[in-house]
């Protein structure tokens, strides 16, 4: 049994849960409204105030989507009642960045500036010039639009400049001096 599948998801008073016969599952709070279709080897019921997540067998497939369901079904609680934030640093002489109405305009070093529209679910803001905070709902989302903003200006692995994660540390290399003495 999957010990975190077992695990009952409470479901805070403002947010209403409908599971659909075909495994759909909409999750409605406070922050908005969030939708997703489950395999049918899950079984997913509404029982009191809790989610419980089971499933119809005990074969390999069914006992790999019995953890990730439960997780995923627990994110989007999570998502309509806090919601989701990365930030990102943006490091290096001469970087910056900038939300210009439905853009984000990024000075990397490069001879143009990098333009990224940002989705309509997703909302971006600076604190300063060198600091993108990414929120929204849908975890995977932010995730996936903080990896796309991080992947044009990956920390180099030797003056460590570019566009990192909050708190990750980049070990850098020592470079080609080292071995000349």
């Amino acid at each position: 049994m999957s010990r975190i599948g077992k695990k009952p998801i409470p479901i805070p008073s403002n947010v209403d849960v409908n599971i659909a016969p075909d495994n759909t599952v909409t999750v409605k709070g406070p922050k908005g409204q969030l939708s997703y279709k489950f395999n049918s080897n899950i079984i997913i019921k509404k029982e009191g105030n809790e989610i419980i997540v089971e499933r119809k067998s005990d074969d390999g497939l069914s006992r790999a989507l019995h953890g990730t369901t439960r997780a995923l079904l627990a994110n989007m609680v999570k998502g309509v009642t806090e919601g989701f934030t990365e930030e990102l640093e943006i490091v290096g002489i001469g970087y910056r960045g900038a939300v210009k109405g439905n853009t984000l305009e990024l000075q990397l070093g490069y001879s143009h500036p990098v333009i990224y529209p940002i989705p309509k679910d997703i909302k971006i803001e600076m604190e300063g010039t060198n600091i993108i905070k990414i929120s929204g709902i849908d975890k995977q989302k932010v995730g996936q639009v903080a990896a796309e903003i991080r992947a044009f200006r990956e920390p180099d692995a030797y003056k460590g400049k570019g566009i990192r994660y909050k708190g990750e540390v980049i070990k850098l290399k020592a470079g080609k001096t080292v071995g000349k003495k």
